[in-house]
């Protein structure tokens, strides 16, 4: 705390949230408890499916169950914070409160990012080098694969908490955003940003868009491998296997590009809207889009439901 303190004289953030009128607290305050319960409750019962069905451990589930606990780690570090605040006068988040929530965010989201990658090789290796699957998807590389996504990301995130503690904020304390993002905190710095805004446009341009390129190699590639099939049966079953992953990819990145890829001096309270879409609504959305595609999830969904009820 005595490094915070000598970096700053600020000692807490006033997060304005999603808005400022009285009235609209407390509908957000339900809508997102709603949405968190749902978050909670649909990953939960992904990685139990998954679990309790052999039928289901294969990579492609292993790697599902994984990201559907960080999707539940992802939501805890922001939504609960959000609904605090909405029912609060006061919105503030210690100095210290505000690095660790950002410091959680950018892991556990680039973690997604890095399973969302690795999810993309495993349905490349299963449709173009169908006869090597078991022997390249083994245990033991899919375990590296987690680890190296999960841990990895947390190297990136403390770089830049340590950048952003090296800022001096003196003036504001207002941050336009219901969670502690990195761009708005750097337009309340007084300081000068060239370094952070520097090792955001390198260090974290390529740390964002590498695992966003891998899976577009590996899509042109199963796209190549799934026009040649010649009847069109087996490129449906082919391209039905990825539709899911692809659906959340889409979602996930989308977002993530239109809100970051974009010059720090542009940055609207447009850009917190869709920021919820990565944030928030992406960890909601994912078990209904891996479940209501996939037979095998349905299946596995059912049986967990139907031992629960016995």
């Amino acid at each position: 705390m005595e490094r915070l303190n000598q970096t700053s004289s600020v000692s807490e953030f006033i997060l304005l949230g999603l808005s400022s009128e009285p009235e609209d607290q407390k509908p957000l305050f339900i809508l997102f408890l709603i949405i968190y319960l749902v978050t909670i409750t649909g990953n939960l019962l992904i990685i139990l499916a998954i679990r309790s069905d052999p039928q289901l451990h294969t990579p492609m589930y292993f790697f599902l169950s994984v990201l559907s606990f960080i999707d539940i780690c992802f939501s805890t570090t922001i939504v609960p914070r959000m609904l605090v605040n909405f029912l609060s006068e006061k919105k503030t988040i210690s100095y210290a409160g505000c690095l660790t929530q950002m410091y959680f965010t950018y892991a556990l989201g680039n973690t997604d990012s890095y399973l969302l990658s690795a999810m993309a090789f495993d349905r490349y290796v299963a449709i173009c080098d169908p006869f090597h699957y078991v022997t390249i998807m083994s245990r033991h590389p899919c375990v590296l694969l987690v680890a190296f996504s999960c841990s990895l990301p947390h190297f990136h995130s403390l770089l830049h908490i340590l950048l952003l503690n090296q800022l001096t904020f003196c003036d504001s304390n207002v941050v336009h955003h219901f969670f502690c993002d990195i761009n708005p905190l750097l337009k309340l710095s007084c300081s000068s940003i060239f370094v952070n805004d520097l090792t955001l446009k390198t260090e974290g341009l390529v740390f964002w868009v590498t695992p966003f390129l891998c899976i577009v190699f590996s899509y042109v590639r199963i796209l190549v491998a799934v026009l040649r099939i010649p009847s069109a049966a087996g490129k449906r079953k082919a391209f039905s296997t990825c539709g899911s992953h692809l659906t959340v990819v889409i979602l996930f990145y989308g977002s993530i590009f239109y809100v970051y890829l974009q010059p720090l001096s542009s940055y609207t309270v447009q850009d917190r809207v869709v920021t919820i879409v990565y944030t928030v609504l992406s960890s909601m959305f994912n078990p209904f889009i891996y479940s209501l595609r996939n037979k095998d999830m349905k299946r596995g969904l059912g049986k967990l439901m139907g031992r629960r009820k016995s």
